[in-house]
């Protein structure tokens, strides 16, 4: 059993969290570079709190510019268990509407700029992504969405597209009829894989702004009609986020899915054959294995 530790990374419209006890702001160096900002550190009802804004307060960082290797590593180094990321979205689907959460389970990645894995040569690993998102974390997200009166859609697809302009309406048509998608957003990817890589459960809660491109109702994005939502929809993320701690308990079991054991049998660079400065960089993300 270990102390349960959330790990919040903040989206578009969710900058800080509010109730925090004796919350700071603290700076965590990361070997892969810099992070997207320092961590909020906090207590929330006893319980250890970490908040990452993701773009960077003053939202600083697009989509492809933001370093998820240091964001996740620094999450870790700073003890966090369970990573709820809380993003913007577009949706395909009528029935998922602005305002509405969907509790992410599956992801497509169609980004190209971005590195996504904190292994490579000198010390080589391949971890399961089949499912990507953790049953547990992203249950308990949400009943505690849906005790804030949030219609929450439990499962649905990601499309993770570069950015960071909009979907054409080809592209749109696309990925909801042809590749099934309920949700398009720019930032999951590669954030889940590296949670995954460091043994972290994962949960994605895409908050929609807008139907994307694709609905005939509601025409091309507007980004001044996504910002009046993205505030509803950040109350309601902070809402869902102080429920968190009493759902989750203080003492943290090993995950029923495995996620905190991912890397139980993913390197296969022979112990003798890897690289002293990459495993020396992997010391937060793999040191359980590596030591």
């Amino acid at each position: 059993m270990t102390d349960t530790v959330i790990g919040i990374v903040g989206g578009s419209g969710v900058y800080d969290i509010d109730g925090l006890e004796d919350a700071r702001w603290t700076s965590v160096e990361s070997p892969f570079g810099a992070p997207s900002d320092a961590v909020l550190i906090g207590y929330l009802d006893g319980f250890k709190m970490v908040f990452l804004p993701r773009h960077g307060r003053g939202h600083v960082q697009t989509p492809s510019t933001i370093n998820y290797r240091a964001n996740i590593d620094i999450l870790k180094r700073a003890g966090v268990t369970d990573v709820i990321s809380v993003s913007a979205c577009g949706s395909f689907r009528d029935e998922m509407a602005p305002g509405d959460f969907v509790i992410v389970d599956q992801f497509i990645d169609r980004t190209l700029e971005r590195k996504k894995s904190f292994f490579g040569p000198g010390c080589v690993a391949h971890v399961s992504m089949a499912h990507p998102t953790c049953p547990r974390l992203g249950k308990a997200c949400a009943e505690a969405a849906q005790a804030d009166r949030v219609t929450v859609h439990e499962g649905g697809t990601y499309l993770a597209m570069e950015g960071p302009q909009f979907s054409t309406l080809a592209e749109s048509t696309l990925y909801r009829e042809v590749w099934g998608c309920d949700v398009i957003g720019m930032t999951n990817m590669p954030e889940a894989k590296l949670a995954r890589e460091a043994e972290m459960c994962y949960a994605s809660v895409a908050m929609i702004t807008d139907y994307d491109s694709w609905h005939p109702d509601h025409g091309e994005v507007d980004v001044t009609q996504i910002i009046q939502t993205l505030m509803g929809n950040a109350t309601k993320a902070r809402g869902m986020v102080a429920r968190l701690p009493q759902l989750l308990g203080a003492m943290r079991a090993p995950c029923p899915h495995g996620c905190d054991r991912a890397l139980e049998f993913a390197i296969i660079t022979r112990p003798d054959a890897r690289d002293p400065a990459m495993v020396a960089r992997l010391d937060a993300v793999a040191g359980r294995v590596l030591e």
